[in-house]
């Protein structure tokens, strides 16, 4: 026996998307009730264990064998609820033994479902089974209400309904067979070692999880629900409306007030609206709905709700959860996308939540929804007795793409001082940068090249300044062409390097020849005819690759050629056609580099015994204890040179603290 594909079905009173996998199996009532399994790609086999079937003797060792691999679709499930039931006395050193298909099928451009992989892949896939399935999970795999036509019983058992069970049983053993046939498709296309190996830690990473201030986030939720009340009751005494929360009747009550359309209450009308001569009444009421709008409570009920009985938030990052790039995404309290805080005493304003004082929350610091915003960072701390090292990369991107395009005064940048955004506006406007400081009239020029530095590097536009700020910080949409045009003359060889991966892509689809850009970056066209597969594959320096599955060239909307291919809307959603160009291409290679180059920092950290618990874009937080807190030494670490990136100027910095912030 070599390899074991599984797949088994649960119950736990824990909403697992709520709470997340790691609270889920742990609670009191977890129980595994399905296992399905099949070996070595023979017929798929299984145990009804809730029923009293136990694994065969034969198949608990091979579980647990290190020369037995086991394949699983989002394998850090069964792994995960395995290691419970099979008590495995070191989970950790279990994770070598298992393969993800469903990592698998990320990595080679496919959605993160078993459906949607088995449906891009052009499986055949029954919509109404589909859905039964899913239907068949509410009704086994979670608590059901009590009601007088079931008894007043809160779970449903296999003799309670024991057709449906059967049908489930077929629904468990179906999910093997897919994964098998999916793996099977993509076995032409292995993730490199070092990836498994990077799943490997980012499972320990998301296994031990990071503490959570608890008293801080109860503290949060009763300030907000108290300033919530309090601000419903004024509303209510200006608008006389029974819901002031509601966007209709606030609406009505605006404009009959004001005489006036008003097209919506959204954020940005909002803020219109706000710039305008107004009657105090209104004024007020839309500040109120501006309050009430923020959302900053939302982070601490999800902290609340997937917080484990030992007070850590576990699984807060998902492998591979940006499509095609391979970047890290956010899971339950969505750590990749945190308010950012400017609270000069945040400690201050943490110990008045802790003692739920909102109305003195509110004398100090003003709003109290902007505040416990600021907030929600700090309500992640390290374990007792330990201080948070946190490092981070600096301006890495921009780094990455100078370093491919061969941007050499950028390179010159980052390799002395790495102002960026000052060395930009004065390549841009022929300032010398010793002008452009905080005190001289030259300091105006700072903003320009800040927007265009965050705006223009992957081919954009006027569009993409305003979409950046540009208006919001002063500029007028005339001088926004200007600024484009500056900025592409004085980066000519990024410029440059749009239109080579373009080229590229199209040279590659017209002619099937391989073809090679910067840094030993190659365009290849691979199919696996068999399976009917077909990819447009970039190869990065790291030796990853990115793909573009079932791939051809036609017209844009300027009439040229340009490659359109499979993939998932970042939009809808829906595995669709996608068209794209040279500088989205070259978004795509820059962010899997510097993804690739937090990795390795990532590797080399755990390996100098760094214990990381969380990390967020190119930052990385390390619970460390006090004795031997090293900020310097972590830096130092992350900016080693890396083997497959020669000439990359990597840069980074941190602070040592009692709880996460935005230093």
């Amino acid at each position: 026996m070599k390899h074991l594909s599984i797949d088994i079905e649960t119950y736990s009173s824990v909403d697992i998307k709520k709470s997340g996998l790691y609270k889920y199996v742990q609670s009191d009532d977890f129980q595994v009730l399905l296992f399905a399994y099949s070996v070595d790609g023979g017929e798929v086999q299984i145990i009804d264990l809730i029923n009293g079937e136990e694994i065969p003797f034969n198949i608990k060792i091979a579980m647990l064998s290190p020369d037995v691999v086991k394949h699983a679709f989002n394998a850090a499930f069964e792994w995960y609820c395995l290691s419970k039931y099979l008590n495995v006395p070191n989970p950790e050193l279990w994770l070598s033994q298992w393969r993800c298909t469903m990592v698998h099928g990320l990595y080679c451009g496919y959605p993160g479902s078993l459906s949607a992989v088995g449906q891009a892949l052009g499986m055949s896939e029954d919509k109404k089974k589909m859905s039964v399935g899913k239907r068949l999970i509410d009704i086994f795999c979670k608590p059901c209400k009590p009601t007088k036509t079931n008894g007043m019983r809160t779970r449903t058992l296999p003799v309670h309904e024991p057709e449906k069970w059967a049908l489930f049983k077929d629904y468990c053993r179906q999910d093997v067979v897919t994964e098998m046939e999916a793996e099977k498709m993509l076995s032409f296309w292995q993730a490199p070692d070092y990836v498994q190996k990077q799943w490997e830690l980012d499972m320990k990473i998301n296994a031990y999880g990071t503490a959570i201030d608890m008293e801080l986030v109860n503290g949060a939720l009763y300030c907000s629900e108290s300033d919530t009340d309090k601000l419903m009751n004024r509303a209510r005494e200006i608008t006389g409306l029974d819901n002031p929360k509601s966007d209709t009747q606030l609406k009505e009550w605006a404009v009959k007030r004001l005489d006036a359309e008003i097209p919506s209450l959204d954020k940005k009308n909002l803020a219109l609206l706000l710039q305008k001569e107004l009657p105090g009444d209104v004024r007020e009421m839309l500040n109120i709905r501006k309050e009430l709008g923020k959302t900053s409570v939302t982070k601490y009920k999800a902290m609340e709700n997937a917080v484990c009985g030992d007070g850590r938030v576990r699984g807060l990052l998902q492998f591979y959860g940006a499509n095609r790039t391979g970047r890290w995404a956010g899971r339950l309290v969505q750590v990749q996308n945190l308010p950012r805080n400017y609270l000069e005493n945040l400690s201050a304003a943490r110990n008045i939540v802790k003692k739920k004082n909102p109305e003195g929350l509110g004398l100090l610091f003003g709003s109290v929804s902007d505040t416990l915003s600021q907030l929600i960072r700090t309500a992640f701390i390290p374990s007792k007795g330990n201080k948070f090292v946190v490092a981070d990369f600096s301006a890495i991107e921009a780094r990455v793409i100078a370093w491919l395009a061969g941007e050499e005064w950028r390179q010159e940048v980052f390799r002395t001082h790495g102002k960026i955004y000052e060395a930009s506006a004065s390549a841009m406007f022929g300032v010398p940068i010793e002008k452009i400081k905080k005190g001289n009239p030259e300091y105006a020029l700072r903003a320009k090249g800040k927007v265009a530095e965050l705006a223009l590097g992957y081919q954009g536009s006027a569009g993409a300044l305003v979409q950046m700020g540009a208006l919001d910080m002063g500029l007028s949409e005339e001088e926004l062409p200007d600024i484009v045009r500056r900025w592409r003359a004085a980066n000519k060889n990024i410029v440059g390097l749009w239109y080579a991966a373009e080229n590229a892509a199209v040279e590659c689809m017209r002619t099937a020849k391989q073809t090679g850009i910067n840094k030993g970056i190659l365009f290849t066209r691979e199919a696996d005819i068999i399976h009917g597969l077909d990819f447009l594959t970039v190869t990065l320096p790291s030796g990853r690759k990115l793909f573009y599955a079932r791939p051809y060239l036609a017209p844009n909307a300027w009439g040229n050629e340009s490659l359109h291919y499979a993939g998932m809307d970042q939009t809808t959603k829906k595995w669709c056609e996608l068209e794209t160009y040279g500088g989205k291409l070259v978004e795509n290679i820059v962010q899997a580099i510097a993804r690739d180059c937090l990795a390795e920092a990532m590797d080399r950290l755990q390996k100098n015994g760094f214990r990381i618990v969380m990390h967020i874009h190119d930052e990385v937080v390390i619970d460390c204890p006090e004795e031997s807190v090293d900020l310097e030494r972590a830096c130092k670490i992350m900016c080693e040179p890396v083997e497959w990136a020669e000439g990359l100027q990597l840069n980074a910095a941190g602070f040592i603290g009692d709880y996460y912030m935005k230093d």
